[in-house]
């Protein structure tokens, strides 16, 4: 019986489990599959382990695992199939298969722009600043600059750039640096599933620059947009 494991990343703030259970319940709704389980990669329960063994229990003899990660990085490469690797040897007749990460996508720039307009401020001869979690990977430097590239090219800002919180240069903190040199109106996006600390640690970050002249946008978040690439991303899953 196919079971599908739903891996989300996982979070100290509650808000931000509680968000990303009810994004994978909607989206559960267009996977037709008898057995469907969420669990995380950190921070929160059930974990990878404990959702592995929930799909068997319920009669699973195949196993499709899906990373709720934006971008392929440590997690994606390396954390996740340790796991899926473990399980193997533990239920040697159970088939398991894995995922892509939601990764570069058009309907994901269309989000990032939809959250500029959600603003309500004027966007002509604007610029927008894509914040990435960070990681030592540089594929995740390198997909980020390409969603930045089709973001500009598709809707004419003046420029997208891209920094990061930890792990990769240039860090928010060399950003903004660098926006006191200049007054352009900037839009800050952070390229974010959920609502946790990362989020509120650039608030706190940006106490400092109160120019009206930059202007926090909402996280990508669980729109519909991220909701149709994931089911895309399973379906593509369920026909390995």
């Amino acid at each position: 019986m196919q079971a599908t494991l739903y891996i989300a990343h996982g979070s100290r703030v509650k808000t931000g489990v509680e968000q990303a259970v009810a994004f994978l319940l909607r989206v559960q709704r267009e996977v037709d599959v008898p057995i469907q389980e969420i669990c995380f990669l950190e921070l929160a329960e059930p974990t990878i382990t404990e959702g592995i063994a929930s799909c068997i229990q319920r009669g699973a003899t195949a196993i499709a695992i899906m990373p709720i990660l934006l971008l392929a990085a440590q997690h994606a490469k390396y954390d996740i199939p340790i796991e899926i690797e473990k399980a193997k040897i533990q239920y040697p007749t159970v088939r398991f298969t894995y995922g892509e990460p939601l990764g570069v996508h058009e309907l994901l720039i269309d989000t990032l722009h939809a959250r500029v307009l959600d603003t309500q401020r004027p966007i002509e001869h604007a610029s927008v600043l894509l914040i990435g979690r960070g990681s030592s990977d540089p594929a995740v430097k390198l997909d980020l600059a390409k969603i930045a590239t089709r973001l500009r090219d598709k809707y004419a800002y003046v420029t997208v750039d891209t920094c990061f919180l930890y792990g990769s240069s240039p860090t928010f903190e060399e950003w903004l640096q660098q926006k006191q040199e200049n007054n352009n109106r900037v839009f800050i996006v952070p390229y974010l599933l959920f609502t946790g600390i990362l989020r509120q640690s650039i608030v706190k970050r940006l106490m400092d620059y109160e120019e009206k002249n930059v202007i926090l946008c909402e996280s990508l978040g669980y729109d519909d947009n991220v909701r149709k690439v994931l089911v895309e991303r399973i379906h593509q899953l369920l026909q390995l």
